[in-house]
């Protein structure tokens, strides 16, 4: 495969991720508290990617280095549920899964029929003492902007948010779930408003431009493996006439 043709196949495969990428956003976009993923390009050397003049450097081929996760804060609606939480600025709330721990920025939460504080998905809160919170599912419930909570004007139990340390990354685990990294979180000051939820950060208008340029340019990529394929054929076809 010639160098051109392999820089513009590698473009092709970067695009198809980034494709995926917008479509996981986009399927996410009505989750509370879900934060878009975005991506970084690079740069590579494939010495395999083209037969190289004898100088050995290969070809360079665009690629996506990694993804990242813009963290910024999503709008804040209010729901009247009084079991939803919205969280403004840093922080997360921490679920408690079977396979353990999990940070979660979606704060709409439910009483489970044995008082269990839970997440949609079942999973148990934690609280500030590290174990499941349990209220009484008979009685109203009031959280404080700093994640207290009471009941009668008793306080029940505290939340329990934390964030992550400098220079942490968190990995996602799926359903609107990070990873619980061991050793590198903290404990954050809450600022809660009970009664509402955080929006998604995801940008429709912003996501469809983006939706519409990786797509002309993965069809300027698609044409330009055409012609470089054409290009070749007639090359070997104008040396076949002359050789014979």
């Amino acid at each position: 495969m010639d160098g051109f043709t392999a820089a513009a196949a590698s473009g092709m495969r970067a695009r198809l991720e980034t494709l995926d990428l917008l479509a996981n956003n986009l399927a996410n976009a009505s989750a509370p508290g879900f934060k878009v993923d975005r991506e970084f390009y690079g740069t590579y050397l494939s010495a395999d990617a083209a037969e190289s003049p004898g100088n050995g450097t290969g070809s360079v081929m665009p690629v996506i280095e990694k993804q990242w996760t813009d963290y910024t804060q999503g709008s804040v609606t209010p729901t009247g549920n009084s079991l939803d939480v919205a969280l403004e600025g840093k922080g997360f709330f921490v679920a408690i899964s079977p396979s353990g721990p999990l940070l979660t920025r979606d704060g709409s939460f439910r009483l489970s029929s044995g008082g269990d504080l839970e997440t949609q998905d079942g999973y148990k809160v934690r609280g500030q003492d590290g174990n499941p919170i349990q209220l009484d599912a008979t009685r109203p419930v009031e959280i404080t902007p700093e994640g207290d909570i009471r009941q009668d004007g008793q306080l029940a139990a505290q939340l329990d948010i934390v964030d992550k340390k400098p220079g942490t990354d968190l990995s996602k685990h799926g359903m609107n779930y990070y990873n619980f990294p061991q050793n590198g979180v903290a404990a954050a000051g809450a600022d809660l408003q009970q009664g509402s939820l955080e929006s998604s950060n995801f940008q429709p208008a912003e996501s469809a431009v983006r939706l519409v340029t990786v797509l002309r340019q993965f069809e300027m990529l698609q044409r330009a493996v055409t012609l470089s394929t054409e290009m070749n054929r007639q090359v070997v076809e104008q040396v076949a006439r002359v050789t014979s």
